[in-house]
């Protein structure tokens, strides 16, 4: 789907339209002021495969040299917000603690992650993850360095969002 068709909810589960919402963040119009509006507007960057937004938001120093998304049959349904800590306008570093929930091959599962971000010169970056679960709801799933990873991008787990 491209930002252009968006035109109902946010992907990010904030409530708002997606023009109004992630979309001025994505067209670079405003600038996320908080670690946990930047964890949104890069769900959303995700679920639509936005990788320019995704990766200029990436801090340098831990950003891989490309991104690949999961296969498109991977349908990302809404964001969970479990926690944050710090991550404010005055801050300048922050973390925050998502569920993601998507569907794949008729499956529904949720990842959920701590993100650690932080900013400089006034910008947050997301810094890096760690991925707590990866599991269909009620179910845990295995996370074996291994094991093909549930996001539906066809890696392995380690090469994926257990790097």
């Amino acid at each position: 789907m491209s930002e252009a068709q968006i035109t109902t909810l946010c992907p990010c589960n904030s409530g708002l339209n997606y023009p109004e919402c992630c979309g001025v963040y994505h067209s670079g119009e405003k600038q996320a002021s908080t670690a946990e509006t930047l964890m949104r507007a890069r769900y959303t960057a995700f679920a639509i495969q936005n990788k320019e937004y995704t990766i200029a938001t990436w801090d340098n120093t831990t950003r891989p040299k490309k991104i690949d998304f999961p296969k498109s049959e991977t349908q990302w349904n809404r964001l969970e917000i479990i926690e944050k800590k710090k991550g404010e306008e005055n801050d300048s570093k922050g973390i925050v603690e998502f569920k993601a929930y998507y569907s794949l091959n008729d499956k529904q599962y949720v990842l959920n992650e701590i993100s650690r971000f932080k900013k400089q010169q006034g910008y947050w970056y997301y810094l890096d993850g760690k991925v707590k679960s990866i599991a269909q709801p009620d179910q845990q799933t295995n996370l074996g360095k291994n094991t093909p990873c549930a996001c539906g991008s066809g890696k392995k787990y380690k090469r994926c969002c257990g790097k």
